[in-house]
């Protein structure tokens, strides 16, 4: 892309990005958050600005500067991105990693984060706001709701469905046709063997409902 990003969020997701960004020879401009910890402080030299709602530098946004929602939580990087939407008629930018393996035939939404050495395979769908962590795996036919996250590591073989704002967690393994209700949790390792409904939170293997 032309034009230097504007990353809101500047810890581990919005260091993620960074990454990926540069990793393409992408100018990221600076990072925003919330943190007055971190504000004024820089990740891997790019400083860190302000809170994401800064008026200033977003009003950047669209001729001068793309933008990327790296915020940690699901439903804060759902109400960032309306914000940017509806205040500044921007949509976050792709930040894929030059190292993933995206398919040409994967269909591939807005504001998605893919960290390096994942794979997206063709025929795959990714909505809105998705973070793949790095050497994730997401095979032929898995569909991923908006702003779910797929920790690094994990593995979501064949016609798996991931609902909407699900956290699957490194190294977990869903297996073929299983389905991950919308907000759901899986546990770091765990293989999942049948299908998990919305709001539950499983881990173990095979992944059974914890609490």
């Amino acid at each position: 892309m032309e034009n230097p990003v504007i990353i809101l969020g500047a810890q581990s997701v919005g260091t993620a990005a960074l990454d990926s960004f540069l990793s393409n020879d992408v100018v990221v401009y600076c990072l925003l958050d919330d943190d007055a910890q971190l504000q004024n402080t820089e990740v891997n030299d790019v400083p860190v600005m302000g809170n994401t709602d800064n008026k200033d530098l977003l009003k950047l946004l669209g001729k001068k500067c793309e933008v990327f929602v790296a915020t940690e939580d699901a439903a804060s990087r759902r109400s960032l991105t309306g914000m940017l939407h509806d205040e500044y008629e921007v949509a976050p930018v792709n930040a894929i990693h030059a190292r993933a393996s995206v398919a040409e035939h994967a269909w591939l939404g807005h504001g998605i984060l893919v960290g390096a050495n994942a794979v997206v395979a063709s025929t795959a769908k990714v909505g809105d706001g998705c973070i793949i962590g790095a050497n994730a795996v997401v095979e032929t036919k898995v569909e991923i709701g908006e702003y779910s996250q797929i920790g690094s590591g994990a593995i979501l073989n064949t016609g798996v469905v991931v609902g909407d704002q699900a956290f699957i967690g490194s190294g977990a393994i869903v297996v073929a046709g299983v389905k991950i209700g919308k907000k759901a949790r899986v546990g770091a390792g765990s293989v999942v063997v049948a299908d998990v409904p919305a709001n539950q939170t499983v881990f173990g293997n095979p992944a059974a409902k914890v609490g």
